[in-house]
């Protein structure tokens, strides 16, 4: 089995919900809009859960066309999630919008829209996520 490990670190310090994520050197900012409070400094948490899932699936789009060398031209890819809740019970559905140029052959677009399904975090997505939340040191 393969294991791949990764890490990201969220330090809110100030603002009332301006949160600093940092990873591998790189630094962004997640906040919630005005009217929850924050500032509206970054993206939500949900919408950057969207963002990795649309840019993970667009990546994956563009490396599947780039090793059958195919020139599909740009990518773009919106996730649009709809999400309910009745008390504790959460129902979550995603919808991926791959908009792909109009003159591309019918055998590319289809193979590109079966690939999509295949990006990491679709992946991940998909299969069960255990998680765990344990005290952590400060370094």
């Amino acid at each position: 089995m393969k294991t791949d490990k990764r890490s990201i670190t969220a330090t809110l310090d100030g603002e009332p919900y301006a949160t600093r994520l940092s990873t591998r050197g790189i630094s962004i900012l997640a906040d919630e809009p005005a009217e929850h409070g924050g500032q509206d400094l970054g993206p939500r948490p949900h919408e950057l859960l969207l963002g990795a899932l649309a840019s993970c699936t667009a990546i994956t789009l563009r490396m599947y066309a780039d090793r059958k060398q195919w020139n599909v031209g740009p990518i773009e890819v919106t996730a649009v999630m709809d999400r309910s809740q009745e008390g504790n019970k959460v129902d979550t559905r995603i919808r991926l919008e791959v908009a792909l140029r109009p003159d591309l052959p019918e055998d590319q677009r289809a193979r590109l829209l079966q690939i999509a399904a295949m990006c990491p975090v679709h992946r991940t997505l998909e299969n069960p996520v255990h998680m765990e939340i344990i005290e952590g040191g400060r370094s």
